[in-house]
């Protein structure tokens, strides 16, 4: 149970393990005094808070406010695990930390990604959400907590983020600054699914969030649902989810009763429970400035960020709205080892510390404590190929558009024609299905390290596409967003299409220290960014529709944002294929109402067949806003 718990902890990557843990906790000690309340919300439930307030009486202190569902009282003991930054706790803040709504020790119901209600009408008892939840906190900490100077900070990394974000709506005025990181923006591109393909590598973690307690508590009270699962060690996360079958297994055996499990199976399409709990169309007329962070290799939350950044920029015009993305995966940014490294690639030292002090310390001084520093930039963004920080006026930035054409024999075209005449075959057969990582993982909460992961593995296999460049004679950058734009046609009536962009290493490139003896990177084949796209959603993700079999048909599939140079010497790649397991869920290439209640016999083989007109565009104004 304590090894299940210390997983859990570590996989929401929302405690930050410490450093010189037993140094910092006297620090904290010394300087600040702690109470735990709980607040009245307008509606009369109560939500557990700590506060730590600086003993220092010299001046007065803004707020920094954390709200989790992840268990306010893990900072019930002075380690406040450098969570916010070991800068910003000696910098001095009142910090504050609040269980939300019905979790742990707060009182109320608590619910998936809160839909909004819009106006925040304070006479309004039952119209309750984050929002009004996070006004009437600020509200009631301002009264009641002395020594403050009337300001408030917010911010989260991943669940926490998303509340942050969903503060923005509606802010109390004195919401002065917040910063969602890694914050979920919306349940079926964020996390549990990715362009309506469910995310069967999360299966494992629902309880977590489809279980309440019976009272509030101080316990895990999900960790005996949870034991299903982790009640002894299973080595081969593939080969398990490649037992259990269909996902109508999983309902059967391990999530009957859960009930977030449920809203997954009984709402396989985009509909009002999944539209009401987009973010995204709430975030207008926003009045803090805004500070949204996020990891180019995070698995969880990379749509969030992005697309929370775009839609304050689209509808706040002349606002305070930045971005940073790093070279991190979830929530990494809030730790320091040193050495900057993702899965099998070495960025640089003390990356996330040099953001800590260089961006977010100053980001709070500048507005909650009137410090003069500059603004931050617009985009600081790390390219991931130079390996370096950059600083941009506007994102995505306003560039040529790069188009990527196929060719026979395979070729990858920079900005050549398409070869309409041509076409590329696979065969995809479920029962076989690409595994989304080039090692054996165990069972695990969530996935990381695939996201920079080496895909000569997949490259070798005959159902999955892959066209490369000749080495490049000088470095080429892309920049921006992404749209596979695919003319495909099966001989199922339903399909999926993975689409990755890879940066192939020159066969003398040197090992990094950091990895075990046998990672090889020359040759190296790194994922720089994918997604997965489920095809019956090409017209309407809320209307899905099959497939007329062996008709050519035209899909537009996003990715996410990049900015990657690839240096002299290396190779373009892009694979598709058309399973990617057990990440993404199997689909069975026979159009069915519902997966999730797919039986075995629909699972058939298809041969897939993408068409020479096919290409693949990087630039600006590619996507249209989900809001």
């Amino acid at each position: 149970m304590k090894q299940l718990l210390a997983i859990f902890l570590y996989s929401i990557s929302t405690a930050v393990f410490a450093q010189s843990a037993k140094e910092d906790s006297l620090w904290v000690v010394n300087n600040y005094n702690k109470t735990i309340y709980n607040i009245p919300m307008r509606d009369g439930a109560k939500l557990h808070t700590i506060v730590y307030t600086p003993k220092d009486n010299s001046q007065q202190w803004p707020f920094l406010l954390n709200r989790t569902c992840y268990n306010a009282s893990n900072y019930d003991n002075f380690n406040l695990n450098n969570y916010p930054s070991k800068t910003l706790i000696r910098d001095k803040y009142i910090l504050v930390y609040q269980d939300v709504r019905g979790r742990y020790l707060s009182e109320g119901t608590w619910t998936n990604m809160t839909p909004n209600v819009p106006g925040n009408d304070v006479k309004n008892k039952s119209a309750v959400d984050e929002s009004s939840d996070t006004w009437d906190s600020i509200d009631w900490l301002l009264k009641n907590v002395k020594n403050n100077n009337g300001k408030f900070g917010q911010y989260g990394i991943s669940y926490p983020g998303f509340y942050s974000a969903a503060a923005l709506p509606d802010a109390h005025p004195a919401l002065k600054a917040v910063s969602p990181q890694a914050p979920i923006a919306d349940f079926f591109f964020d996390d549990f699914h990715h362009q309506g393909a469910f995310v069967q590598a999360y299966t494992a973690i629902f309880g977590v969030f489809g279980y309440n307690p019976d009272k509030p508590t101080k316990d895990n009270w999900f960790m005996k649902p949870m034991m299903k699962f982790y009640g002894q060690p299973i080595p081969d996360g593939y080969d398990f989810h490649r037992r259990m079958g269909p996902l109508k297994n999983f309902t059967e055996q391990y999530h009957a009763d859960n009930y977030f499990w449920k809203e997954h199976v009984d709402h396989p399409n985009y509909d009002t429970f999944w539209q009401k709990r987009n973010l995204l169309p709430h975030l207008k007329k926003v009045a803090p400035a805004t500070l949204i962070v996020g990891g180019w290799f995070d698995a969880e939350d990379l749509y969030g960020p992005l697309n929370i950044y775009k839609t304050i920029e689209k509808h706040n015009p002349g606002g305070q709205n930045q971005i940073v993305m790093g070279p991190w995966g979830h929530g990494d940014w809030a730790k320091e080892n040193g050495k900057s490294t993702h899965n099998h690639i070495y960025f640089g030292d003390s990356i996330s510390t040099w953001y800590q002090r260089n961006i977010e310390a100053p980001f709070f001084a500048r507005y909650l404590k009137d410090a003069a520093v500059p603004a931050p930039a617009e985009a600081n963004l790390f390219n991931t190929g130079t390996k370096q920080w950059e600083k941009h006026g506007v994102w995505p930035p306003v560039r040529e558009t790069v188009k990527l054409t196929f060719d026979n024999g395979r070729k990858l075209m920079v900005n050549g024609a398409t070869n309409d005449a041509a076409k590329f075959e696979y065969i995809s057969d479920p029962a076989n299905p690409v595994p989304y990582t080039s090692q054996i993982e165990a069972l695990s909460f969530t996935p990381r390290t695939f996201m920079s992961d080496d895909q000569r593995n997949a490259s070798k296999r005959p159902d999955v596409l892959t066209f490369e460049t000749e080495p490049l004679k000088d470095d080429f950058t892309l920049s921006g967003e992404i749209l596979a734009k695919l003319k495909v046609a099966t001989t199922g009536t339903d399909a999926d299409f993975m689409v990755k962009l890879i940066d192939v290493y020159p066969d003398n490139h040197p090992n990094y220290d950091h990895n075990p003896k046998n990672i090889i990177m020359g040759g190296y084949q790194q994922l720089v960014r994918s997604e997965a796209y489920r095809a019956r959603f090409r017209n309407s993700f809320e209307k899905p529709e099959p497939f007329i079999a062996n008709q050519p048909t035209d899909l537009a599939i996003p990715l996410q944002d990049v900015l990657h140079t690839f240096k002299k010497g290396h190779r373009i790649m892009i694979q598709i294929h058309s399973t990617w397991f057990p990440y993404i869920d199997r689909n069975p290439q026979k159009y069915v109402e519902n997966i999730f209640k797919a039986e075995e016999s629909d699972f058939q083989k298809a041969t897939i067949t993408v068409f020479g007109s096919s290409e693949i565009l990087i630039g600006r104004g590619l996507h249209t806003l989900r809001d």
